[in-house]
């Protein structure tokens, strides 16, 4: 089965690409679909399939870049990107991501990138799938209340409403984001976006992973225009990020190009297939997509302890990694062709 495995002449790694094919046309849809570049499941899908850590992250910045441009694109089509939200958190993102990418390469010199970056993975994820699945008990906690008192509830309602919040720090210059809907100051935007750029920087995840939730949560965006929005944002970080760390030597382009030839195709579904799941049908989705990757990035990490079981973690990671893009894939492209359907079968009964 020698066959089955390429050597990546930079990182000197022989790598399984029928994986790296998965990875790219799996995670095109998903990134499309949730508004991310799928980043936070790529980097450590590659350290699983062998990429030492800093290539794993400098790799999938490269193919995130060009993946997310397709993308933003197809969303753009469909209004759903505040470009000004976009550009005035541009500045924010990328010296949070110059400051991310340099602790890195400390790191790495130090010889703990890859024990900090799992960890700091499985903080994140938690956190994240915390929130979301709180953000979904709040929202059928109010849908009930609103039920019981014969009304119903507004289609923009949320569970976690944080923005509110913060909505009124009127700090100077304030403005008005008309795509999303929001008048804020401009130094909520910034803060999140250098927050986000730094993670990106040290996990490789183009922002996407805590972006989209904080534009939703800490923003307040609706949750379309924070995919479009968010796509956006990952598209303009992985172009610098892929530009800093092939400088630094720690992109693997072969490999970025195996998966962005199937991340092209995969993106173009995924961004479509917002059309018909919207809301809370993606917010579910993303929470358990999130408890997934956990789990696989938990069973790297637990191997020094169990050395009897290295074999078995590294299988079923590998596995689980793959099966969940996989998964996640076909659930997402079979909503679009239902969604599709169903929309062509509704202009004609119109027609009729």
């Amino acid at each position: 089965m020698e066959w089955l495995y390429i050597l990546m002449p930079i990182a000197g790694v022989k790598i399984f690409w029928p994986g790296l094919i998965i990875l790219g046309v799996g995670v095109g849809i998903i990134g499309g679909f949730f508004g991310m570049g799928g980043a936070w499941m790529v980097t450590p899908g590659l350290n699983i399939l062998g990429f030492p850590m800093a290539f794993a992250i400098g790799t999938d910045i490269a193919h995130m870049a060009g993946k997310s441009l397709i993308s933003t694109m197809r969303h753009g089509k469909f209004g759903n990107v505040d470009y000004k939200l976009g550009f005035i958190m541009l500045f924010g993102t990328i010296v949070g991501f110059e400051v991310g990418a340099r602790m890195v390469m400390w790191l790495e010199r130090l010889g703990s990138v890859e024990l900090v970056v799992r960890w700091i993975y499985i903080a994140l994820l938690a956190l994240i799938a915390w929130m979301v699945f709180h953000d979904v008990a709040k929202r059928r906690a109010k849908e009930k209340a609103a039920k019981a008192a014969g009304k119903e509830i507004d289609a923009l309602t949320t569970g976690i409403e944080w923005h509110k919040t913060l909505h009124k720090i009127k700090i100077p210059p304030m403005i008005h984001l008309n795509v999303a809907g929001i008048y804020c100051t401009a130094w909520l935007p910034i803060g999140v976006s250098f927050f986000t750029g730094w993670l990106a920087g040290i996990l490789g995840i183009g922002g996407g992973l805590i972006r989209m939730p904080a534009l939703i949560y800490l923003i307040g965006c609706p949750t379309h225009v924070a995919v479009g929005t968010d796509l956006f944002e990952v598209m303009i970080s992985g172009l610098y990020g892929a530009g800093t760390y092939t400088m630094k030597g720690r992109t693997e382009l072969v490999a970025a190009l195996i998966m962005l030839v199937g991340a092209s195709v995969g993106a173009q579904v995924g961004a479509v297939a917002t059309k018909y799941i919207k809301g809370y049908g993606i917010r579910v989705a993303f929470g358990l997509a999130v408890i997934g990757c956990a789990t696989s990035i938990l069973m790297k990490l637990v191997q020094p302890w169990l050395p009897s079981l290295k074999k078995a973690l590294d299988s079923g990671a590998t596995v689980l990694i793959l099966g969940l893009v996989g998964g996640m894939s076909i659930y997402i492209f079979v909503k679009m062709v239902q969604g599709v359907q169903n929309e062509l079968a509704m202009k004609k009964a119109k027609g009729a």
